[in-house]
């Protein structure tokens, strides 16, 4: 993957110190346009120069940049700025999560709590739109939305793996393992959204439509690597990837039928009946064993789990939300549209 077009002057300043050397790069332009731009104090949510500089400071993690040396990683610098971003994110997730649950700290309380979150039906659907309304333009803008995170799917989470123990990692472990294929290359869930997008006619590469992902969904990736990279946070992440397995197997049979009706079979819905049936199983191992497990282990972190689960549902609105209203208006999702759904 290479670094994608800037979108600001941070992105902008962030790209031009990425493609120095470690040791010859300069930082003042970058720190004063991060500066800037956080005293204007905007939505952080919908951002595209705030959310694609924190994408790809997070990808430096995972599979890095060809035209950017992979000492970035850990460079003390990069990661001053990260936790600047960071922090201005983490502050808006809280906000718009809104206050936890009650519930005792036992499994079942907790995973009972998260399935009553989970059926809350107010958002929009997107689902159901793809099954009964989608062009295949709008299904092929569906696939290129969610392949920044489905085109890597389950890596955020198992930042998490190291940072459990007990039955809470056993959980984790399960469900990674079913999302890596059980270690069979053509069954990973990655794999198989590969073949969705070649059946559509897309790149199937990662990152390469980066460039016509907006905000919003930057941010629902960037924030499972928020929670999932610090170990404050693996309450959150627990929590998040168990709203994750209870909210997909329902839609994703919706996903099949709308994809069906456009005419396509297998392997194109494969990904899709995939998750009908391994999320219904999923579900049940969060909610009780991961979640669950992990709050009567370590009760202090029931906040966290639900404000994990919370957090992601309320930017999967919004990101619901901006999808919707542009197609509804005959309008483009897609980055290049940004200004018609602001």
């Amino acid at each position: 993957m290479h670094l994608p077009t800037p979108r600001g002057q941070v992105s902008q300043s962030l790209a031009a110190v990425l493609r120095a050397a470690p040791d010859a790069a300069e930082f003042d332009q970058l720190q004063s346009a991060l500066d800037t731009k956080l005293s204007e104090q905007g939505d952080v949510l919908f951002d595209d120069d705030l959310q694609l500089s924190l994408f790809m400071l997070y990808e430096l993690h995972y599979r890095g940049f060809e035209d950017a040396d992979e000492n970035w990683e850990w460079d003390p610098g990069l990661l001053s700025l990260r936790q600047r971003i960071e922090a201005v994110l983490e502050e808006r997730l809280r906000a718009i999560a809104g206050p936890a649950p009650q519930a005792e700290p036992q499994a079942a309380n907790v995973a009972d709590a998260l399935f009553a979150l989970a059926a809350d039906g107010s958002g929009p659907s997107v689902s159901r739109y793809v099954a009964r309304n989608a062009t295949k333009e709008q299904a092929r803008e569906f696939l290129i939305l969610k392949s920044m995170y489905q085109l890597k799917e389950a890596d955020p989470h198992t930042w998490a793996i190291p940072k459990l123990d007990g039955r809470a990692k056993a959980a984790m472990v399960e469900i990674q393992a079913d999302e890596y294929g059980g270690g069979s290359l053509p069954k990973m869930h990655s794999e198989l959204y590969r073949a969705t997008m070649r059946g559509l006619g897309l790149d199937d590469s990662f990152g390469a439509y980066v460039d016509k992902v907006p905000a919003i969904f930057l941010a629902s990736v960037n924030l499972i690597s928020l929670f999932g990279m610090h170990r404050r946070l693996r309450g959150a992440i627990a929590g998040h990837l168990a709203i994750y397995e209870m909210t997909s197997s329902i839609p994703n049979a919706a996903y099949a039928r709308g994809f069906r009706r456009l005419g396509f079979e297998s392997p194109v819905t494969d990904y899709f009946d995939e998750h009908v049936e391994a999320d219904a199983v999923h579900e049940q191992i969060a909610g009780r064993d991961l979640a669950g497990g992990l709050v009567e282990a370590e009760p202090q972190l029931m906040a966290d789990v639900f404000f994990g689960a919370q957090a992601a549902a309320a930017v999967d609105v919004l990101a619901g939300k901006w999808q919707l209203n542009a197609w509804q208006n005959g309008t483009s999702a897609l980055y290049e549209a940004a200004e018609v759904n602001a």
